[in-house]
């Protein structure tokens, strides 16, 4: 029985943690519903330099660390009677919380590419975007979209 409602308590802290971690992509290839059918300003250029990159959420959700405190202290639960079950709880929750914070960061981070652009008109700037769907190589004629409501810039082919 303890071990069906910890398996339990795993399952859902699990899918709690899958869930919380879900963000929209950056990538150049995707847009948002209320990206749609807005007019952006385009510029072409010339890619100088690609750099591969990490692009990690802004603020961790906490889900992870939640999750990760609950499972662990329902683990640690099962750890001694009395004070031993106690200390176990105590233990098992701030280990638990810091493997999920660690699990909630690594689920969270995307690969993203650095792609430094010269503009047709003599301007270069970096773009940071989440990498996949499309392949960048210097010298490689781009377009440069930017939104002028939000303010963000993409690259494309």
């Amino acid at each position: 029985m303890i071990r069906s409602r910890f398996l339990t308590v795993l399952a859902l802290a699990a899918g709690v943690l899958v869930a919380g971690c879900a963000a929209p992509s950056k990538s150049g290839h995707t847009y948002t519903a209320s990206e749609a059918r807005r007019p952006m300003q385009v510029q072409t250029g010339v890619v100088q330099a690609i750099r591969e990159v990490r692009l990690e959420r802004d603020q961790p959700t906490g889900v992870g660390t939640g999750a990760g405190a609950v499972v662990g202290g329902v683990a640690g639960s099962n750890i001694g009677k009395g004070r031993g079950a106690v200390i176990g709880t105590v233990l098992g929750a701030v280990a638990g919380g810091v493997v999920g914070s660690h699990a909630e960061q690594s689920l969270s981070d995307r690969a993203a590419l650095e792609i430094t652009v010269r503009t047709d008109a003599g301007r270069t700037f970096a773009v940071v975007q989440e990498a996949g769907g499309e392949n960048f190589a210097p010298g490689q004629r781009v377009r440069i979209l930017t939104d002028p409501v939000k303010g963000t810039t993409r690259v494309s082919q």
